[in-house]
């Protein structure tokens, strides 16, 4: 298999490109940092301390949601702590949430050991064989072509594994008030705030 050339920062800024009304959930560390990067906003929900729970939030966001599109950025290590909730998407068949991996195949938080995708676990089989249409990114035009169906409902839930360099970048680091990431998230939900 040849190095992945996509850098992690440019793929999240392309994806999110003329992202509209779309929510956004983000893992854990890097995918958090790599969101905040590509332009901090109201409908960004960032998670600080939910380890293998972004899908899952996402989840429970587009059934609650079931109008609004739901993207969750997330790493490797992250997903595959969470590979059980692939079966529940799987399962609740949502049509409003596409997941994104950002797979660097390395523990990139604790230290850049590699990880079970670095040894070859491909995550994208995994979620196709719990039914969730899935697939590999590997380079800019790939990326181009999913953001172009990020507003649009699908027969079910959608996961892409971006493949991208590992190397650690910059932290951009968002707010890290729980209380206030929620009530902005509520607020831009149109729902209260306390």
């Amino acid at each position: 298999m040849s190095e992945p050339a996509l850098d992690r920062r440019q793929a999240v800024a392309a994806l999110l490109k003329d992202r509209g009304d779309l929510l956004v959930v983000s893992g854990l560390g890097s995918p958090s940092y790599d969101l905040h990067a590509a332009g901090d906003h109201d409908a960004n929900y960032y998670l600080w301390g939910a380890m293998g729970a972004a899908a899952l939030i996402g989840l429970g966001l587009a059934q609650a949601q079931p109008e609004r599109m739901v993207l969750v950025v997330t790493g490797d290590g992250e997903q595959l702590m969470g590979l059980g909730g692939l079966a529940t998407i799987a399962v609740a068949k949502p049509g409003n949430l596409v997941t994104v991996v950002i797979d660097n195949g390395h523990f990139g938080e604790t230290g850049m050991q590699k990880s079970h995708t670095g040894r070859g676990i491909e995550l994208a089989e995994i979620a196709k064989a719990c039914g969730i249409e899935a697939g590999l990114v590997r380079n800019l035009g790939e990326i181009e072509a999913i953001r172009k169906t990020l507003r649009r409902k699908a027969a079910g839930p959608r996961l892409y594994v971006v493949k991208v360099r590992p190397e650690n970048v910059a932290r951009s680091l968002p707010a890290r008030d729980a209380v206030h990431l929620k009530n902005r998230f509520r607020g831009h939900l149109g729902l209260p705030v306390n």
